[in-house]
């Protein structure tokens, strides 16, 4: 009987994890893209030909609702519908209109998009669209593949691209670069311990199915959930209980010469630039003071990294560890709400508090060691 109960209740709908904004977002690119595309269409088109076929509806749903999702990427969205309309049309052309044949579409579609990597739902649509849609679409022949198919496909598509865009989703949604960026052979820090991609990659074969899931988000999905894990477990450290609060910053009219005698004095490898107000407007590193062994006469307002990683002092140190760890980032400045400069945290900081946070979680185990 509980096997039974367990059965029926899969049936239930799993609750969805996307915020009132982002569904309202949805259901707006939805309608802008539909529309752009049938009045696209139509103009170019006309009323003699089918200017706006059904599947894009669902194409719309993928673009506007899971733009990060495999199915909905440029590629899934111009190929597959291109591919399958290509396939329904052979199949309705030369083994006529049947539901059996529509059958046959529909799987030979699908076959073709796995075989080209443009997987995207509703193909399958597009496919059985050619086949029983009747005499207008018959007509149209193999064009059908390019219109309406392709132009429909290509208007949604420049929708998405802008309206996704504007409202920063990464659209087309490129996996994140975690490679190590000394471009050595090792694998980045928080690889060396832990799950590493290898082990996801053995995974994700081993199960062998396909994930509505890019593998790079799911990645860092896994990588997020152990960073908030081992906030749980060690404490809320926040940034600013960590931080240096001596900060040593330079105007952005200083003249390299002189960042580079204050470096060498105080043995930093960053500076921050800072105006009068003590608001950050980047970061100075040392190897961007030296060009072919020569001292740069520019003032280090060229020269800083602009937009460079910050944190605010409440936030907990798990958020510096992939920061300080991962990239080529060896300090980050704290700032207040109106960007003023409160500190810096180093790695050599988040390595102490990390390393006095295991000693406070494991006293004992320490004490045995070091008797």
């Amino acid at each position: 009987m509980d096997v039974f109960k367990d059965w029926v209740r899969a049936f239930w709908p799993a609750p969805v994890a996307v915020n009132f904004n982002e569904q309202a977002l949805s259901c707006v690119g939805a309608f802008f893209g539909l529309l752009f595309t049938g009045w696209l269409c139509h103009q170019a088109l006309g009323d003699a030909s089918p200017w706006l076929i059904a599947p894009m509806g669902a194409s719309a749903v993928l673009l506007f609702a899971v733009p990060a999702s495999p199915l909905a990427q440029p590629w899934s969205v111009m190929g597959g519908n291109l591919v399958a309309a290509l396939v329904g049309v052979a199949c309705a052309t030369w083994l006529g209109h049947g539901a059996a044949v529509a059958a046959m579409a529909g799987a030979l579609a699908i076959g073709a998009m796995f075989a080209l990597r443009c997987l995207h739902p509703p193909g399958g649509a597009v496919a059985l669209t050619a086949v029983l849609a009747g005499d207008d679409i018959a007509q149209l022949g193999f064009h059908f593949a390019l219109y309406p198919v392709a132009l429909n496909s290509l208007g949604l598509l420049l929708i998405a691209l802008v309206f996704n865009n504007a409202f920063r989703r990464r659209y087309p949604h490129r996996p994140i670069d975690h490679g190590n960026v000394h471009k050595t052979a090792d694998p980045i820090p928080r690889d060396r311990l832990g799950f590493t991609p290898a082990d996801l990659d053995a995974v994700l074969e081993a199960r062998g199915e396909l994930l509505d899931i890019a593998r790079d988000d799911l990645e860092e999905i896994l990588l997020q959930t152990e960073a908030r894990a081992y906030q749980r477990r060690f404490g809320e450290t926040r940034c600013a209980d960590i931080m240096s609060v001596d900060v040593r910053g330079v105007p952005p009219e200083t003249l390299p010469g002189e960042a580079l005698r204050q470096l060498r004095e105080h043995k930093l490898s960053a500076l921050p630039v800072i105006n009068a107000r003590r608001e950050l407007l980047g970061m100075l590193h040392l190897h961007d003071l030296l060009r072919e062994q020569q001292v740069s006469t520019e003032p280090v307002s060229q020269l800083m990294r602009r937009q460079p990683p910050t944190c605010r002092p409440d936030w907990p140190i798990t958020y510096l560890i992939q920061v300080l760890s991962d990239s080529n980032v060896h300090k980050v400045p704290v700032v207040d709400e109106h960007n003023q400069v409160l500190g810096i945290v180093t790695q050599s900081d988040l390595v102490a508090a990390l390393f006095r946070m295991s000693l406070e979680s494991y006293p004992s185990s320490w004490s045995v060691r070091r008797a």
